[in-house]
């Protein structure tokens, strides 16, 4: 190890590989072969590599052990974050302070994910995307490169609300293709896709797709006009 500050009361498991200049705080807990790239800041309190317990009625599958989590060049990882197993994190990410990244989760290079976020299990997060304190990615997403993500939005998975069997067929995350944007407050019900460009107002409810370049708003969310060209990630 070459550059290595450890904080006191750190716990690292078996096997862990640590890059150059890795900086590690008070109390933090790194799981059994999680591999470290160089230059990364990981905060006090911060817990890598945890493997995954599920609930006796959980619908997730029962997998005993996970692969170790990965975690990228140049990536700072905020006080108390935690990050599952099965993680890879891509190179200059920013998790913040509270932030939680579940198992079976990949982040794009140069995201930024605020304070407080929740990435459940089985999404992927593209490149430059930024998602902001307390929104909330629900389970089997999908965010492409460039997606912004306000405050305090909430997306769903489940039309069923955990009531019959029935759900199980249609158990489905969101979608935002690249340079999605969606406002503070806005909730986004399962299997919707927001296509390029597409932006969704703050405080809107999107029951139905929506279309490339489009701008909605209202509950539920309808057509306003196109996003202005100047907004549009092409010009940016």
């Amino acid at each position: 190890m070459k550059n290595v500050q450890m904080g006191e009361n750190a716990v690292i498991g078996k096997n862990v590989k640590f890059g150059e200049n890795v900086t590690i705080g008070h109390n933090v807990v790194i799981y059994d072969g999680v591999k470290l790239g160089n230059n990364i800041i990981i905060q006090d309190n911060a817990v890598i590599g945890k493997q995954p317990t599920r609930a006796k009625t959980s619908i997730l599958p029962d997998v005993k052990k996970l692969p170790p989590t990965v975690i990228g060049n140049g990536v700072t990882i905020g006080t108390s974050a935690i990050i599952y197993a099965n993680a890879e994190i891509g190179d200059d990410v920013f998790i913040a302070d509270l932030a939680t990244i579940r198992e079976r989760v990949s982040i794009g290079e140069k995201t930024i994910v605020g304070r407080g976020v929740a990435v459940e299990n089985d999404c992927n997060v593209g490149k430059y995307c930024k998602l902001e304190t307390n929104c909330y990615i629900t389970a089997y997403s999908t965010l492409e490169d460039h997606v912004f993500i306000a405050p305090y939005v909430v997306t769903t998975n489940d039309n069923y609300m955990a009531r019959s069997k029935e759900r199980l067929k249609h158990f489905k995350g969101v979608t935002v293709k690249k340079g999605g944007r969606i406002g503070a407050n806005a909730t986004i019900l399962p299997g919707k896709v927001i296509h390029e460009d597409g932006t969704v107002a703050a405080a809107s409810v999107v029951s139905k797709d929506v279309q490339k370049e489009e701008l909605v708003i209202g509950v539920p969310a309808r057509k306003l006009r196109n996003v202005p060209e100047d907004q549009l990630l092409r010009n940016q």
